[in-house]
């Protein structure tokens, strides 16, 4: 199976390549459209196929186990489709993302349903659609208990709990700190015990959630968290003298490698630690969800953008393109947390050769701190090269920066034709100018010259 070793890295970045020239060559990328980005299909499928495969190897046959991509790294119908194609169902976190997945065709039975800040309308339609749901608070389920008395329901039900067992090297993004927004916070003084009451008083509460993992956080520490999730499981089944809790929700988060084209840690390692840490978890007692996100896609993405001018400040050189914080945000305002790789192009969208030249690849924001990277040892960028920003497929997708009015890029997937070519398949069209103008208010562009304040002379 492709994309978990070194040199099947190789054989996608040699896919990336021939997409490159391809988007050049076929018009999807050029001096009138100088920012695009690309998503590998074949790569995407294989992803989904090894996160099935890996577990698969580990759990008891037939146990139930729902694999739900966490629809927040790439929020796009046409990616939902397909990985809903593949077997991959859909972890929503707002009312927008639960209309992104059932316009893709995410069956409700194949949805999950999380969030820190769900509204009763929200918990009203997931209930009534029989979407899974796991309650973030005490609040959140008093309000559940509600909407249960007055109606029935086909939903799965559980709660979300926080093992607080720490966090990763990226603060802003580790979900099992003591003080995470998430969940009820099991280490907090009688959180425990409420959450064994919670369970004894609501027959119909039958699954556990926990998420550890994100950028950042290590895999033995994604395991501690399933691990006291699982430990709290038996311990409620235990006390309550029934098999109450019979699906344990663990999340995704496993990291990407965003510092060369191998895939690493993979799913199958994640897997066969969680089978050695978590004796039971994978033994059919309880079935499996999980909701990875930003592993499924990120090696499978690319941003390319034109070098419309190369200068030179301070005896740097810099090259100044059309990708910066609008579609790179994270990486822009947090570059040593958030870095990415960047491959140059020439201007026909062959690798480009020569000597490594240590350049700044800048954005067309207007603040100087709109940097891909700094300080880069690249081949010389020049005025009408590409600059490709590499690792792309989770988020940046998802995060688009409206600073300067500047347009979202459109999007194409991309996959061989059969005949030694490239075809493409249109994600998202860009977004236009007259689109711009009218998220901005132009409809409305009168409604404040009529508001004065009353005249009393």
């Amino acid at each position: 199976m492709n994309g978990i070793h070194g040199d099947d890295g190789a054989v996608r970045a040699a896919r990336r390549d021939d997409a490159v020239r391809a988007a050049v060559e076929q018009g999807l990328l050029g001096p009138a459209t100088p920012i695009v980005g690309l998503l590998d299909v074949t790569g995407i499928r294989e992803a989904a196929a090894e996160l099935q495969a890996a577990f698969d190897a580990v759990v008891a046959p037939g146990t139930p186990v729902l694999h739900a991509f966490a629809v927040k790294a790439t929020p796009l119908v046409p990616v939902l489709r397909l990985l809903h194609a593949e077997g991959i169902g859909a972890e929503v976190a707002s009312p927008g993302e639960l209309a992104l997945a059932r316009a893709a065709g995410v069956p409700p039975n194949r949805t999950v349903l999380d969030s820190p800040a769900k509204t009763p309308a929200e918990l009203r339609e997931a209930l009534a659609l029989g979407i899974a749901v796991n309650a973030d608070n005490p609040q959140e389920l008093d309000r559940i208990d509600g909407l249960m008395r007055s109606a029935t329901s086909r939903s799965p039900l559980g709660i979300r709990v926080n093992p607080q067992v720490g966090g990763g090297s990226i603060e802003a993004t580790s979900t099992a700190t003591a003080t995470s927004k998430f969940g009820v916070a099991l280490r907090d003084e009688g959180a425990r015990e409420w959450v064994v009451r919670a369970y004894a008083d609501r027959p119909w509460l039958t699954r556990l959630h926990a998420h550890t993992g994100s950028q950042g956080v290590p895999l033995s520490l994604m395991a501690q968290g399933v691990a006291e999730t699982y430990a709290l499981a038996e311990e409620i089944n235990g006390r309550l003298g029934r098999r109450q809790i019979d699906t344990l929700d663990i999340g995704g988060g496993l990291p990407v490698n965003f510092g060369s084209d191998e895939t690493t840690p993979t799913y199958a390692q994640y897997a066969r630690l969680l089978s050695e840490a978590v004796p039971g978890l994978f033994g059919g007692r309880y079935g499996l969800v999980t909701e990875f996100g930003r592993s499924l896609l990120a090696k499978h993405g690319t941003v390319v953008a034109r070098v419309e001018y190369a200068k030179s400040a301070g005896g740097r050189p810099v090259a100044v393109t059309h990708a910066g914080v609008q579609v790179a945000a994270r990486t822009v305002y947090a570059p040593g947390a958030w870095p990415l790789r960047i491959a140059a192009y020439d201007g026909k969208g062959r690798p480009k050769e020569g000597p490594a030249v240590v350049q700044d690849v800048a954005g067309p924001a207007c603040f100087s701190g709109d940097l891909l990277a700094e300080g880069r040892a690249l081949p010389l960028l020049e005025q009408g090269d590409y600059a490709a920003a590499l690792d792309t497929g989770a988020y940046y997708f998802a995060h688009h920066y409206a600073y300067n009015s500047l347009a979202r890029p459109g999007i194409y997937g991309f996959a061989p034709d059969g005949a030694g070519g490239v075809a493409f398949a249109t994600v998202r069209e860009p977004q236009s100018l007259d689109e711009i103008v009218a998220e901005s208010g132009g409809a409305h562009a009168g409604s404040l010259t009529t508001l004065r304040a009353p005249d009393h002379r």
